[in-house]
């Protein structure tokens, strides 16, 4: 077994270099994607770490491009390019059937990469799952001076409620980010879904997790809203259920 929190790097093709850490364990390995902004270190990626450890279960967490301990500046990070590095990480670092542990942003990736390794997927948990965020939350959100200004100085700053550092956000995420839109068309996946929503969650609305549901087409899809639940589902509470969601899959 791989030593626990440990943090390895898997070199890219470009140089760069994605930071992971891993558990060798029991199949299926379970994956967790970060948020935007997020890293590999938060209270959910290490809870499963912990909790993987103790069941002997197969575990991966990592940070995407610009992110974390990951190699490369931010801003120059784009949704394509995250999905690119989550599907380096579960082709190289893994092996056999994944459950994919998304949270917010990294439920889009989760199924992004579901709907390119349909054949990997045993199982899909969605927490405060953030698909097209890009279209219809940030540029939406956006008036009509700050969305020129986006578009005139390619880059935007705004203040952020996680941290002391600015969001920034890019014309160049914006765009890319529309090669990546899912909710525009019904997703067929092969395994289980399960979705996780805080009803107080400031930034992602519970509702989309209502039109994510909608748009799935798997042999199962169960959504759990959690009242006074925030975005980011990290109390003792939500972690409890978490990893019971999480457990029920690997079974």
């Amino acid at each position: 077994m791989s030593t626990q929190g440990s943090v390895l790097r898997l070199p890219r093709p470009d140089g760069n270099t994605v930071a992971y850490a891993k558990i060798d364990g029991n199949a299926p390995t379970v994956v967790f994607l970060g948020g935007f902004r997020s890293d590999m270190t938060g209270t959910k990626a290490m809870a499963l770490e912990t909790w993987a450890h103790k069941r002997g279960q197969a575990y991966l967490r990592f940070d995407y491009f610009g992110h974390g301990q990951s190699s490369g500046r931010f801003e120059d990070g784009t949704i394509g390019r995250w999905l690119d590095d989550s599907l380096a990480a579960i082709d190289q670092l893994t092996a056999g059937r994944l459950v994919l542990v998304g949270s917010s942003m990294g439920g889009w990736l989760s199924l992004l990469a579901a709907r390119v390794r349909p054949d990997r997927l045993a199982g899909l948990v969605l927490i405060a799952a953030a698909p097209d965020f890009t279209e219809r939350m940030l540029l939406r959100g956006l008036s009509t001076e700050e969305r020129e200004r986006l578009q005139r100085e390619g880059r935007l700053e705004r203040p952020s409620q996680y941290s002391p550092e600015p969001s920034i956000f890019t014309w160049k995420l914006i765009q890319e980010g529309r090669n990546h839109l899912l909710l525009d068309k019904p997703l067929a996946l092969p395994c289980p879904v399960r979705l996780l929503h805080g009803q107080s969650d400031p930034d992602v609305p519970w509702e989309y997790s209502l039109q994510i549901a909608q748009h799935l087409e798997a042999p199962e899809v169960i959504t759990t809203f959690i009242k006074g639940g925030d975005h980011r589902l990290s109390t003792p509470a939500d972690i409890a259920r978490l990893l019971a969601t999480v457990e029920e899959l690997v079974r």
